[in-house]
């Protein structure tokens, strides 16, 4: 069984945008399939853009993988990421919001750094 911790660690190295985790739950849907890019813009109907960058970073991440023609499907290198991928849909299908916290945190977490050093602090 995953910890919260491990999972959350997980959610915020793999997805750098939400956009990547719904990619990844739409390839895991039938993950027999694969998908073309166009077919995936049209599904999600997000852009070209967003599709391309979430296919690169789930293929770097090992979570996907990219043939010659461009078609993507589900295909973890490992069956600990399958289980890891498996939990955090399951925890982003139950609590949406607290997953996209992780991601966006992760993402942004040398401006939230920069913005807290000119946080003013209170004397005790």
């Amino acid at each position: 069984m995953t910890s919260q911790e491990d999972l959350a660690a997980f959610i915020a190295s793999s997805f750098r945008s939400v956009w990547a985790l719904e990619v990844l739950c739409l390839l895991r849907q039938s993950p027999e399939c694969a998908l073309s890019p166009e077919e995936l813009v049209t599904a999600m109907r997000a852009s070209e853009l967003v599709v391309r960058q979430s296919l690169a970073e789930l293929n770097a991440a090992g979570l996907i993988l990219i043939a010659e023609d461009g078609f993507a499907k589900y295909q973890p290198a490992t069956a600990e990421l399958d289980r890891l991928v498996s939990a955090a849909v399951a925890r982003y299908a139950t609590a949406p919001d607290g997953v996209r916290r992780i991601i966006v945190k992760a993402a942004n977490s040398g401006l939230t750094a920069f913005a807290d050093a000119f946080r003013l602090k209170r004397k005790p």
